[in-house]
């Protein structure tokens, strides 16, 4: 059993077999072909006609190059495409267009809903991207699909204008919008940066003469300052010494005038005592002359007292010499003398009272700058603390200044690419082929329906003959009685054909051509029909 059913799995192609079978079974084949594809392709007459109006619609880069004006709207064509698509296609835009064009009211349609409506005419609306090399869109198709070429062709120019006008309406509103939004962005850093700015400017109104940029002129002032002091010490120094001086002055001057008082003849006894004086000073000024120079202090208050004590003593000389002149003695050369009323001692006094009232002005002057050099000496000392708060005012200032400058540019830019768009500059649609007027339908194709009844009507016919073979038990051929056999055939009968049995054979044959040939040239005069027709 199993060498036989090897024997069977392992037959070559059965060539005449499978012409016997065409040759008994060609017209249970060619009926179902000629009866399949007659159903399918006569059903496309009376398919209600469907016909197509279509429009290219060109996406045109603006018209103002990048480099010069940057877009301020959304890139992605594709998204903003779905988005128009989803806005155009809404309820309650496409109800407006049926209503306005009449569209879905025929004998079948007028129980539809308007939701079914709006459903069907979604299904009737086509859209299709059109992508270059690069794989960018640089076109889409739009299509509508309707009873009527006309109302095809309207549909379609509707949607036309209605994805052109969206189109520009939506770049538009996003590129107010993006202005808009920098604009308050921009704002509110301004408010942000002027609220550094007068945080900056409080902290110097609080902290004048602290700043860091003041350090050189603090240091300057108190240099300025120091030497001013050390001049004013000098100063004071030397109104002090002044001050004995002149007090000294007073005091001889005293003794002298009391000495001459008391003895009538003690002229020659006060010259030695002011000629003592000289010897003492210009003693003194010779041993200073030979350590200082003649513009130290020192060297010059000997010289003038030297000065004052030669004018004194040849004042005394002069005195001597007129009581010489007159020797009478009078009632007032025998009167006592007040010693601070003589012309000398007057001027003493003055020059002693303007020295003290000079050394109370130079004390008073020196406290003023030793609070000043202590003021100064805080601010320096004070300043590194003032630096880091300022740096980190200024810190956050600058933050503030960089984000503002940078929103102030972006929206210059972002106000040129709006200006741009309410020009129509911009990127945009336009028609590249006005909607079609279809003068043939779309739908049903009568060709591709001659492709499918022919292929169903093949199928139709395998399948008969499938049928009829697999029901049909009887033997057709001397090999399939073989088979049968016990045992191997020593010879065989011919078949004996008589004359009428010649005759019907051949009419079979004929009815087979003649109905193959029928077949044939009807199913191609149905294909050349619709081609003309279509």
């Amino acid at each position: 059993m199993p060498e036989e059913i090897e024997e069977q799995t392992s037959q070559p192609f059965d060539l005449a077999h499978l012409l016997d079978i065409v040759r008994r079974r060609h017209i249970q084949f060619l009926l179902p072909l000629f009866f399949g594809w007659l159903v399918v392709w006569g059903s496309s007459w009376f398919l209600p006609a469907r016909y197509k109006s279509a429009t290219l619609i060109l996406v045109e880069e603006p018209t103002i190059t990048k480099n010069y004006v940057i877009p301020n709207v959304n890139d992605d064509l594709q998204g903003r495409l779905t988005s128009i698509s989803q806005q155009i296609l809404s309820r309650t835009r496409l109800l407006l267009i049926i209503d306005n064009l009449n569209l879905y009211n025929g004998k079948s349609q007028k129980r539809l809903s308007p939701d079914d409506k709006v459903e069907r005419m979604r299904k009737d609306i086509g859209i299709e991207l059109v992508r270059d090399q690069s794989n960018a869109i640089s076109a889409f198709r739009i299509d509508y699909t309707a009873p009527s070429p006309h109302i095809a062709q309207d549909v379609t120019s509707k949607l036309t204008s209605l994805f052109i006008d969206e189109n520009l309406k939506v770049r538009q509103q996003q590129s107010e919008d993006t202005t808009e939004f920098i604009e308050n962005q921009l704002e509110t850093a301004r408010q942000t940066l002027t609220l550094q700015e007068a945080k900056i400017r409080d902290f110097q109104t609080a902290h004048t003469g602290e700043l860091p940029t003041q350090q050189a002129s603090n240091l300057q002032i108190l240099g300025g300052l120091q030497s001013q002091y050390q001049n004013e010490q000098q100063a004071l120094n030397t109104a002090k010494q002044q001050r004995i001086y002149f007090q000294t002055m007073i005091d001889q001057y005293r003794t002298l005038q009391a000495t001459t008082a008391n003895t009538a003849d003690g002229s020659p006894s006060s010259l030695s005592a002011i000629d003592r004086q000289l010897e003492k000073l210009r003693a003194q000024l010779s041993d200073l002359s030979s350590h200082y120079t003649d513009s130290y202090p020192d060297v010059q208050r000997v010289k003038n007292e030297i000065a004052k004590t030669e004018k004194a003593r040849n004042n005394l000389i002069a005195d001597l010499k007129k009581n010489a002149s007159n020797p009478e003695p009078s009632a007032a050369a025998h009167e006592p003398v007040d010693a601070t009323q003589s012309g000398p001692t007057i001027q003493l006094q003055g020059q002693l009272r303007s020295s003290q009232i000079e050394i109370a002005n130079r004390e008073q002057a020196l406290g003023a700058l030793n609070a000043k050099i202590a003021e100064y000496q805080r601010r320096l000392n004070s300043e590194p603390a003032s630096e880091q708060q300022l740096a980190d005012l200024t810190r956050g200032y600058d933050q503030s200044k960089a984000n503002y400058d940078d929103l102030l540019k972006k929206k210059n830019s972002s106000q040129m690419a709006t200006s741009m768009e309410h020009l129509r500059q911009g990127e945009r649609f336009t028609m590249l082929d006005p909607p079609s007027l279809p003068l043939k339908p779309a739908f049903p194709n009568r060709l591709k329906f001659c492709a499918m009844g022919f292929a169903a009507g093949t199928f139709l016919g395998l399948l008969v003959v499938g049928l009829l073979e697999f029901l049909d038990d009887r033997l057709h051929s001397d090999n399939e009685i073989k088979k049968l056999l016990p045992m191997g055939v020593i010879s065989e009968v011919p078949e004996m054909l008589t004359v009428a049995d010649e005759l019907q054979g051949r009419r079979r044959l004929i009815f087979a051509w003649v109905t193959a040939a029928v077949v044939l040239i009807s199913m191609l005069a149905g294909s050349a029909f619709s081609y003309l027709h279509s």
